[in-house]
């Protein structure tokens, strides 16, 4: 049965029902420490009393995954988002990029926007937190990957486009402060649920407009394998975050193949001017004011991170 846990700045929280929570009683200040003292969120819930809940919709909640942690991130993980950044799905590698912790930020928090950025840009993600250590060489086994993960989060993978492309790397352009929103719930799985994970749709919205919308059936690496490849190069610790890839659906899309073989003949400042003045015409990058609300859940709401909610700022 899943536990959905909750974080203000003073305590930690577990849902009882989508309307009340009950505080619990730990020491913890870390998403590591909270893991490590699991069962008194389990004792929370089981014995509750009126006087000792509070109605959700009260919390002042922030991001359930607590810095400083590992972020490490999926690169073009959706059929969907590879093939909307022109590439054949069948051809891409399992790839990663970090993230830094910094980034993280609550699941009603503004994202804002640093003044020099130009293509601010939105990216859904499910969110595996670890819960068990995974040394460089630990063996993943297709019975053992998910003793590492306690639960999952919705993520909001923000990315600075003008940033990302021209330099060819992702780390400043995704890792900027509030380029990670967190939440709003951290929700502990069982084993039995964890095999529940394609049944997930993920849904971003702008304004209302729904712009991302798919299932984990579209994913290219499932998270067993995705902790098989970072068991070989990347320790994993209680408490880290690994995002899994965005579906399609996002700002930026591949130019048009005529457009794409041109532009490779230009020396790269050219190239790069041209491409970003014909962004300029796309108007569904991130604008001041801007709602982005996302939710992750299964269709009959057994498995429901809640929904994040987070308005755009320019600085």
């Amino acid at each position: 049965m899943s536990t959905t846990v909750l974080r203000t700045s003073e305590a930690w929280w577990v849902a009882l029902d989508e309307h009340l929570a009950a505080q619990v009683d730990t020491t913890a200040t870390s998403t590591a420490e909270m893991l490590a003292d699991v069962s008194s969120v389990h004792r929370a819930r089981s014995h509750a009393s009126a006087a000792e809940t509070r109605d959700i919709s009260t919390l002042a909640l922030v991001s359930p995954v607590t810095a400083p942690c590992r972020v490490v991130a999926q690169m073009t993980n959706y059929v969907s988002h590879v093939r909307d950044s022109g590439m054949d799905p069948a051809s891409v590698p399992l790839t990663f990029f970090r993230k830094t912790s910094g980034s993280l930020s609550g699941p009603f928090d503004e994202i804002v926007k640093p003044d020099h950025v130009r293509f601010l840009d939105y990216e859904i993600e499910l969110g595996l937190v670890v819960g068990r250590p995974l040394p460089v060489g630990t063996t993943v086994t297709p019975a053992g990957w998910k003793d590492h993960v306690a639960g999952l989060v919705i993520t909001n993978d923000v990315s600075a486009r003008d940033v990302q492309l021209p330099k060819t790397q992702f780390y400043e352009a995704k890792s900027y402060p509030t380029f990670t929103p967190v939440g709003p719930a951290l929700v502990l799985l069982d084993h039995d649920e964890l095999d529940r994970l394609s049944e997930l749709r993920l849904v971003l919205k702008v304004n209302g407009e729904i712009r991302q919308n798919s299932d984990l059936t579209d994913m290219i690496y499932n998270p067993l394998q995705a902790l098989r490849e970072l068991s070989r190069f990347q320790a994993l610790a209680p408490g880290d975050l690994v995002l899994t890839g965005t579906p399609g659906g996002t700002a930026l899309k591949a130019p048009p193949k005529l457009v794409e073989i041109i532009a490779a003949l230009l020396p790269p400042a050219a190239k790069w001017k041209a491409f970003f003045k014909s962004q300029e015409k796309n108007q569904r990058y991130l604008h001041d004011g801007d709602v982005v609300e996302l939710s992750i859940r299964t269709p009959d709401g057994a498995i429901d991170l809640g929904t994040q909610r987070n308005t755009v700022r320019y600085a």
